[in-house]
């Protein structure tokens, strides 16, 4: 996925609809407690939540280990200007990137 010209990598397509939904449940949930714990000014508790939504990014494959067997590179957070990828998204989008 590319946005403002970087990539991003979209969640694991071989995840079932379920484990999916389940996992996007956890992530919000733990996005909310991150803007709970920053309202709270609360160290320990933003901490945790953090590393909730790590947890959660990992099991829905945007971050951590990459999910595709093809061996290419992960590029997540590069800017697609500057990757292979590049000639991709100005063909399909018609924007010079």
């Amino acid at each position: 996925m590319v946005v403002r010209g970087r990539l991003w990598r979209v969640a694991n397509p071989r995840l079932s609809p379920r484990e999916h939904e389940v996992l996007v449940s956890a992530l919000m949930a733990a996005r909310r407690q991150v803007k709970a714990a920053l309202a709270a000014d609360d160290p320990a508790a933003l901490a945790a939540a953090r590393s909730s939504v790590n947890a959660a990014k990992i099991a829905l494959g945007e971050r951590g280990p990459v999910w595709w067997e093809d061996g290419a590179r992960d590029f997540n957070r590069h800017l697609v200007k500057n990757t292979p990828y590049r000639d991709w998204y100005e063909q399909r989008t018609g924007l010079q990137a």
